[in-house]
């Protein structure tokens, strides 16, 4: 059952929200129990937590450290009042972002040591991993085009074109480690196309 925890990852405008709404609506259509979560967020805690990650005037200039541990404090949260409960349900849990996105964003991008990462990845999720990852993957480029029709950005949003390279880096050279796990998929076709290919994916993965 702990497999059927389902990521979606990437970075900013690639349109993780619509393909996990997507997904949940297909699912449920077949008589699936659906969880959806988002990280950072998902519990009171932990969307006070996001408050202060993305809009916040006190965490406009947070160090990364303090970054990484306030994730992970919102992610331990998560797993413990929502993912693991839901799992141990049968239901499935579609998650927006998880410890890939922190692997990425605060060891690619940011520059913080990996095994610290990993050994804190570890500590907050209790040994809870991704049965399946969807990697939603755009380029800079285009991802700066969708977030110019956004009103306003978050604190993250608002990173250079250089940080947003080094998050797809990152997240292609994890594809390329866990190729079982996690998918990667063009998240520059119609959304219509990106569904279908979330879903060619995820029944080869499992057996409704």
């Amino acid at each position: 059952m702990k497999r059927r925890l389902i990521t979606f990852e990437g970075s900013e405008g690639c349109g993780k929200t619509t393909q996990i709404a997507r997904l949940k609506e297909r699912l449920e259509s077949l008589g699936e129990q659906v969880v959806v979560t988002r990280e950072p967020g998902g519990t009171a805690l932990g969307e006070a937590i996001r408050h202060l990650l993305k809009d916040a005037p006190e965490g406009r200039h947070m160090g990364a450290r303090a970054e990484l541990l306030l994730f992970s404090a919102s992610r331990a949260e998560l797993v413990g009042k929502v993912i693991a409960p839901a799992l141990d349900d049968g239901a499935w849990v579609l998650c927006d972002r998880f410890i890939d996105s922190t692997v990425v964003y605060q060891g690619s991008a940011r520059g913080l040591a990996m095994e610290m990462i990993g050994r804190l990845n570890d500590f907050a999720t209790a040994g809870v991993r991704p049965g399946l990852t969807f990697l939603l993957d755009l380029s800079p480029e285009k991802a700066a085009e969708r977030l110019q029709a956004r009103a306003t950005k978050d604190r993250i949003e608002e990173e250079d074109e250089a940080f947003f390279a080094r998050v797809r880096d990152g997240f292609l050279r994890l594809a390329e480690v866990e190729p079982h796990r996690i998918k990667r998929i063009d998240a520059d076709g119609s959304p219509e196309a990106v569904a279908e290919a979330v879903w060619k994916h995820f029944t080869e993965a499992f057996v409704l």
